[in-house]
């Protein structure tokens, strides 16, 4: 998947967007989102719901940080992996003001806001969540591919994003 280059005074690149749901016996299915709707966080989160009533979506971006947002009708949990990322992406800005945080200062560290708990119940506890958010090694593919893995569709989700498959 390449790429998308998204207008605007931020210059967005989109690495991916993508929605997954589970659909029966522990099956899943992915769907692209549109770049054009994750330009916002409101935007994305609709575009969500259209996919299913429980649905995973992600968003990496310019290979510097993600966003999963976890949508059950109309509530919404999320999770940024790196909070500092709000001083220059809207996203990252919309994500940490809907969870009422303090806008990061420049000396911050790049640490993750959120909702660690958001895939317990399928299978990645927040444990290990933020042992792969903590590990300097991995970057944004990195994590979310470990993430899909834990949840049962970590084949599908590394042919989507063209990641080689372990």
């Amino acid at each position: 998947m390449s790429s998308d280059e998204l207008g605007g005074p931020a210059g967005i690149e989109v690495d991916y967007a993508l929605a997954a749901y589970p659909v029966e016996d522990e099956e899943w299915e992915l769907a692209d989102i549109s770049p054009d709707h994750v330009t916002d966080l409101d935007t994305f989160l609709a575009a969500l719901r259209q996919c299913a009533d429980d649905v995973l979506g992600v968003v990496a971006i310019d290979e510097a940080f993600f966003v999963l947002a976890r949508v059950e009708g109309k509530d919404a949990r999320l999770l940024l992996s790196d909070v500092t990322a709000a001083d220059e992406w809207p996203l990252a800005k919309d994500v940490v003001e809907r969870l009422g945080l303090p806008l990061p200062e420049d000396d911050d560290d790049p640490v993750p806001a959120g909702d660690l708990e958001l895939v317990d119940d399928l299978g990645v506890d927040a444990v290990e969540l933020a042992q792969l958010l903590d590990d300097e090694d991995l970057v944004p593919d990195d994590v979310l591919s470990e993430v899909a893995a834990g949840l049962g569709f970590g084949e599908l989700f590394d042919e989507a994003v063209g990641l080689e498959t372990a």
